[in-house]
């Protein structure tokens, strides 16, 4: 690591501590040859998910994109926003953990179904009629149905 005073890549590690939202570690830092102090972090550069949409096309995975998906069937829910960006972490974090770096928008949307199903009914309908791309009344009648099948009102 390259001194920011005297650019002299010789350092020593003073302290070194995780940040509070554990992202990354705080490193607490004195050159060898000026003696100045300064602080560096680390974090772990991780390996982006890219989605496969549905005519081929690909882009990489947006987490802010699945939210807004997420606030747009929840409109004029009691569902707050708290909740939605933890189905989003939880979504992310669960492709991580299978090592999924390439993932089709349909279980991206599969994925928010089934929890969304568990927060919000409507909001699941809602967001349902996008991702299945509902084009009738029957749809939806059936996806009522197949709900009330299962015992859920």
């Amino acid at each position: 690591m390259n001194c920011p005073f005297c650019g002299l890549a010789d350092s020593r590690v003073v302290d070194s501590r995780e940040t509070e939202s554990r992202e990354a570690i705080r490193r607490r830092r004195e050159c060898a040859n000026c003696g100045q102090r300064f602080t560096t972090y680390e974090k772990i550069e991780e390996i982006p998910i890219t989605v496969v949409k549905r005519d081929g096309s690909t882009e990489l995975f947006h987490p802010d994109k699945l939210l807004r998906g997420l606030m747009r069937a929840c409109t004029k829910r009691n569902v707050p926003l708290e909740w939605l960006q933890q189905i989003v972490t939880d979504i992310e974090k669960q492709l991580r953990e299978e090592l999924v770096y390439q993932v089709t928008s349909e279980r991206v949307g599969k994925m928010a179904l089934e929890r969304l199903r568990e927060v919000d009914l409507v909001a699941y309908i809602r967001f349902a009629s996008v991702y299945r791309h509902f084009e009738s009344v029957e749809e939806f009648k059936n996806e009522l149905e197949s709900l009330a099948k299962e015992g859920i009102r």
